[in-house]
């Protein structure tokens, strides 16, 4: 079971991997936001996987930590392009 948890894990980091490239050839601030989601959560399940297979339960409070944290993430960069979306038109839409 323990080799399964691991393949899965590499797994998830090759998709992870992949998801790097949107980041970097996004052709908008809105597809690297959600790229950089998508590596959060991609490493938050790495994580899990991982810490399933080496048993630690101490693994799975650090990947509650940084889910909320991710989420925090994607709240504020909602809240800062509704900021700038406003300041660029003039008036409240």
């Amino acid at each position: 079971m323990t080799s399964f948890l691991i393949g899965a894990t590499a797994f998830v980091l090759a998709m992870v991997a992949l998801g790097l490239i949107c980041i970097l050839r996004g052709p908008g601030n809105v597809d690297r936001m959600m790229a950089v989601q998508l590596f959060g959560t991609g490493g938050i399940a790495a994580l899990l996987l991982a810490g399933a297979a080496i048993d630690m339960d101490a693994v799975i409070d650090v990947v509650l930590t940084l889910s909320i944290l991710a989420a925090f993430a994607a709240i504020a960069f909602v809240k800062a392009g509704a900021t700038t979306v406003r300041d660029d038109a003039g008036s409240d839409r």
